[in-house]
């Protein structure tokens, strides 16, 4: 069972990765897009289209892969206290309650529009170059399963830890910095950033 839920961690993190390069293309766009209107003079209509589908791509397609990191915002304020069957109960009942039904109704309506948009060739109308919006479109349910099958393996996680006591092993990942980790990988201790710190002083002093 842990090597399956590994296994969606890894495929939730991959797609999260693979469309993190979007940021680059995103980047790129925006920039030549300001270069192409305030140096050459010759904007480009479609550009405000594309620059939304990327960033919106980028962020559904993101949405798995934060649920497989335990990272979506919560109110860990009295969260934070509980213990860990308590934390697995209250999850369990959120994403039976909530979670389920909103994203299944989400991959259902994003079906649906996704559909009517093939079915007419569906372009962009904010813009009159606007591109075409159905692969666009197409993202929201494909996301959608994504997250689906992301959640489910919370819920199990969820039921694990409600049997067991302790919350089940995660994919790990690039997390954000533990400057007290840090500190012990390269043997730097408080005593010796004070001394620095002093010695820094005394240097502009004499300056």
């Amino acid at each position: 069972m842990q090597r399956l839920l590994l296994f969606v961690d890894k495929l939730s993190t991959w797609v999260g990765q693979a469309f993190s390069w979007l940021i680059v293309g995103l980047t790129l766009l925006i920039s030549w897009e300001v270069f192409s209107r305030y140096v050459l003079d010759a904007p480009r209509a479609w550009a405000f289209d594309a620059m939304i589908m990327m960033y919106g791509t980028l962020f559904m397609m993101a949405g798995a892969y934060t649920l497989a990191k335990n990272s979506h915002v919560r109110g860990d304020v009295i969260y934070g206290f509980f213990t860990p069957r308590a934390q697995a109960a209250l999850d369990l009942t959120l994403y039976i309650v909530f979670f389920i039904p909103g994203v299944i109704a989400l991959v259902w309506a994003g079906y649906t529009y996704a559909a009517e948009s093939w079915s007419i060739n569906e372009h962009s109308n904010i813009t009159s170059e606007g591109p075409p919006v159905y692969p666009f479109k197409t993202v929201i349910p494909l996301a959608g399963a994504f997250v689906l099958v992301q959640g489910i393996v919370e819920i199990i996680r969820c039921v694990i830890c409600l049997k067991e006591g302790e919350w089940p092993s995660r994919e790990a990942d690039v997390q954000e910095v533990d400057v007290d980790k840090l500190k012990e990988m390269v043997h730097v201790k408080d005593e010796d950033i004070e001394k620095l710190d002093k010695f820094v002083v005394q240097q502009e002093r004499h300056k």
